[in-house]
């Protein structure tokens, strides 16, 4: 697991290649990134399916009521069949322009 911190978002890169194990590190070490928003880097994960991406759904709630976000980048799953609740992006640059709107909307009460 490989951290980097920009601003008010961390993007954690998923190192290891085994989604499963990388979200139990991330789920055990979440109070650390808890004030954080995420971008949670699954783009090594090629064998990536539609249930480690459902994996993180639990997380992602917890941390919306904090007010913050989580965006997952992939680029192995099919966008379409992601739930609505889970924001699925193929590229890094995607997943900041996603937080950054996501901040605009909290600020103004959306």
């Amino acid at each position: 697991m490989k951290v980097e911190q920009k601003g008010h978002t961390t993007t954690i890169r998923n190192t290891q290649g085994n989604t499963a194990e990388f979200y139990q590190k991330l789920y055990q070490e979440y109070n650390s990134f808890k004030s954080q928003n995420l971008i949670v880097d699954l783009s090594l994960d090629k064998g990536l399916t539609m249930d480690d991406v459902k994996l993180f759904s639990d997380l992602i709630k917890t941390h919306a009521k904090a007010k913050k976000s989580i965006v997952l980048v992939t680029n192995s799953v099919n966008f379409n069949a992601v739930p609505k609740s889970i924001t699925v992006v193929p590229t890094i640059l995607e997943a900041h322009d996603i937080i950054e709107m996501e901040e605009i909307e909290r600020d103004l009460g959306f």
